[in-house]
């Protein structure tokens, strides 16, 4: 995934805002719950753990990953 494209935040939330998206929350366990910020309706799955994942992930949405 080194290539996927990357968006900035304003064009996140167009996407968001259009409904075509799905947040993929990639943070670590531990990182994850020492945040105060945790983005409603994402769907949390740690990055060492996504392609064990996909089956689990919405295949009609467009996937934007975030992490820290």
């Amino acid at each position: 995934m080194d290539d996927a494209p990357r968006i900035s935040a304003q064009e996140a939330k167009k996407v968001l805002d259009r409904g075509s998206a799905a947040f993929v929350d990639t943070r670590n366990p531990q990182a994850w719950s020492e945040s105060e910020t945790k983005l409603p309706g994402s769907i949390r799955v740690p990055a060492d753990r996504v392609n064990e994942s996909l089956n689990q992930l919405p295949k009609d949405k467009q996937l934007i990953t975030y992490c820290t």
